[in-house]
């Protein structure tokens, strides 16, 4: 791992530097075999072939999944895991997938039950009017699972039907349900515009991105101005379409091409895709 250090995101331990220029190797994980691993805001989750989670960096709000929370003082008892920590909370549970947001985590068990854990302020990730999950929580609601994106405050599931379900925040509509209202619950992303199973999804900052049918959509923040700025620096872009504005419903991208897309990724405002032409 490599970069910013601040929190120990990069799990090297408490004395490493807090600007790691280079890759370096997380030595406590010698003789651990990692299959899948996430970089969130200020953290990190890995899921071991044993299927076990483990987490680091950035503790407030809960992202870890340690139960970090306030002391009757204020402050908090930990804020940060400088080297990667077994998620209590999950032993025994056989995790598949992984993914870390701005304040906030989830995982896929290989039952395909969700959990959930991190930040939830106003509702924001459908757990009621509690501020925080500081352990995992499970997410009964949802059909069988089998991969998750969490983005700043929203999170999106593909079921083994390929179904999509999104909930959270909804700021300029990158929920994909058609209106840019809270989800307090999962709702099923669906319309003609997606014919085929979801096999992949992405999450930004504010936007999101997925794969189906060979084919890529993108919605959500596109930038809100709706004409790119004189100067050429536009705040938006990251959603494919040639403007700036924000879709609240999956919109089809045309590459103009005869091209497969594989996988989508979304970066906290830029996308990208691997393709193989056909």
């Amino acid at each position: 791992m490599w970069g910013k250090n601040s929190n120990g995101q990069l799990g090297l331990g408490k004395k490493a530097e807090k600007v790691v220029p280079v890759p370096r190797k997380v030595e406590c994980l010698d003789g651990v075999t990692i299959t899948v691993a996430s970089l969130g805001f200020e953290h990190s989750i890995a899921v071991t072939d044993g299927g076990e989670a483990l987490s680091w960096g950035e503790g407030e709000s809960g992202r870890l999944g340690h139960g970090h929370e306030l002391s009757i003082l204020g402050f908090l008892k930990s804020i940060s895991e400088y080297t990667p920590r077994l998620i209590k909370e999950l032993e025994g549970v056989k995790v598949k997938s992984v993914s870390a947001g701005m304040l906030h985590s989830a995982c896929i068990s290989e039952n395909g039950t969700v959990y959930l854990f991190g930040e939830r302020a106003l509702e924001k990730l459908g757990f009621g009017k509690a501020n925080n999950a500081t352990t995992p929580s499970m997410i009964s609601s949802l059909p069988f699972s089998e991969d998750v994106a969490c983005g700043g405050y929203h999170t999106c599931v593909i079921t083994n039907g390929g179904e999509l379900y999104a909930w959270g925040s909804n700021e300029n509509g990158c929920l994909g349900i058609g209106d840019t209202d809270v989800a307090h619950s999962p709702e099923r992303v669906q319309g003609p515009f997606m014919r085929e199973p979801v096999s992949k999804v992405a999450c930004g900052w504010k936007h999101t991105a997925a794969v189906s049918g060979g084919n890529i959509y993108t919605w959500g923040w596109g930038g809100s101005h709706g004409t790119f700025s004189e100067d050429g620096h536009s705040p938006g872009g990251q959603l494919g379409h040639g403007d700036d504005v924000d879709y609240v419903e999956p919109t089809l991208l045309d590459f103009h091409k005869n091209v497969k897309a594989l996988k989508v990724s979304c970066g906290f405002n830029h996308t990208g895709g691997i393709f193989e032409y056909i």
